[in-house]
């Protein structure tokens, strides 16, 4: 059945404190879960905060709230989420930014996880609510510029349809999880979810840079450094996503022509647009310090990592290793096929990668279990892999 708008109609946006207020009184007299979801503007604006939270609770209805119009001062809203449970699809995406509006749930269900959980192949909100409770939900503008102002009638509707259903599928979620066993499972996951510190800042960010495989010098790695920060500064003062200022690709060109002036920069295919013509002097400027400095500030063109080698290495590097990491996924595999897991929710990948690199020295199932667990593992995922894995750690190469 489609559904092309909410049942009790679109909301208006609540955009002032008095009307946060009354909105915040009656979620705290609604019952039941709460569904929450925000939207963003990545794509188009440096930060991910969220330009729109959209609420919905039983007796209550549901509610559009523009944190920028109230200059992101929501009390009112998070006395009123209070200590009950949120539902939301895909968490890890909207808890950042909600927990810059210092609205932290006190309890969690991530519908998407769950799905995950549940053995569905296909997770996106849509696609679950068609399978498990019968709607087609009118999708179609996630990836907007959510900071422009006045929201669209039709984005509006778009982002109220996003929580419609969030706390139905939940239900129907958690009645497929107890079915199948998995329900302590999802409640030990949605846990972790919630209570996850924030992710530390990559490093060397700029080695993120698309294309960056091409340039294979310290130089040109120099260069492509410098014009990545140039970019970045900029787009964090303007508020801009930095693709948006300057394309990885524009970067990338720029670093392996090398320009000695800026009539060469500006001869090159992105440089030529009015925007970077305005900025020239800014990336040439970046060009020249990265020429100029010395051979000792060179990047590393293969910098050390904490981590092990890409797995594709390891038969070269250390032929046992890939035999243990082989017979792990091996073993998993299976674990994960009987469970309808998908692998990387069976175990975190990176995790497994380690475990295999650097066994422990003592491979028994306690000492495994020890060691999955201080590397953030769950009590389920060891109860499951635990012994497998001490199995897989003594395969041999020969």
């Amino acid at each position: 059945m489609p559904l092309t708008e909410p049942v009790a109609g679109t909301p208006d946006v609540v955009a002032d404190l008095e009307t946060l207020e009354r909105a915040s009184r009656r979620i705290s007299a609604g019952s039941g879960p709460i569904a929450v979801d925000t939207e963003r503007a990545s794509g188009y604006r440096y930060s991910q905060r969220a330009y729109l939270v959209q609420v919905k609770r039983e007796g209550a209805g549901t509610f559009l709230i523009d944190p920028i119009a109230v200059d992101n001062r929501v009390d009112p809203l998070v006395e009123a989420l209070g200590s009950d449970e949120w539902v939301l699809h895909a968490a890890s995406q909207d808890l950042p930014c909600l927990s810059e509006l210092d609205l932290r749930p006190a309890k969690l269900f991530d519908t998407e996880l769950a799905g995950r959980l549940a053995g569905f192949e296909r997770v996106a909100l849509g696609t679950l609510v068609e399978l498990l409770l019968g709607y087609h939900l009118e999708k179609g503008h996630g990836a907007a510029d959510w900071s422009r102002r006045p929201l669209p009638v039709d984005w509006l509707n778009y982002a109220a349809l996003d929580v419609e259903l969030l706390v139905p599928l939940r239900d129907a979620l958690e009645a497929e999880l107890r079915a199948q066993g998995k329900l302590e499972w999802a409640l030990e996951e949605f846990e972790a979810l919630r209570t996850a510190p924030p992710a530390a800042p990559r490093k060397e960010p700029w080695r993120r840079t698309s294309g960056i495989h091409s340039v294979r010098t310290p130089r040109g790695l120099a260069a492509i450094r410098a014009l990545w920060e140039a970019r970045d500064g900029l787009a964090r003062d303007r508020d801009i996503a930095p693709g948006r200022v300057l394309p990885d690709s524009a970067i990338i060109q720029a670093a392996s022509a090398n320009p000695p002036d800026e009539g060469s920069l500006l001869q090159l295919p992105v440089f030529k647009g009015r925007a970077q013509r305005r900025q020239v002097a800014l990336w040439m400027r970046a060009l020249r310090t990265a020429a100029q400095l010395p051979k000792s500030d060179l990047p590393d063109p293969s910098p050390p990592t904490d981590g092990p080698p890409p797995p594709n290495r390891w038969a070269d590097k250390d032929p046992e290793a890939a035999a243990r990491l082989a017979a792990a996924r091996a073993a998993l595999g299976k674990i994960a096929e009987e469970h309808r897991l998908p692998m990387e929710n069976l175990l975190q990948p990176d995790l497994l990668r380690r475990t295999c690199w650097t066994p422990p020295a003592d491979t028994d199932v306690d000492t495994v279990t020890a060691t999955l667990r201080a590397g953030g593992a769950r009590t389920w995922q060891t109860a499951l892999v635990a012994e497998a894995l001490s199995t897989a750690l003594r395969a041999s190469a020969g």
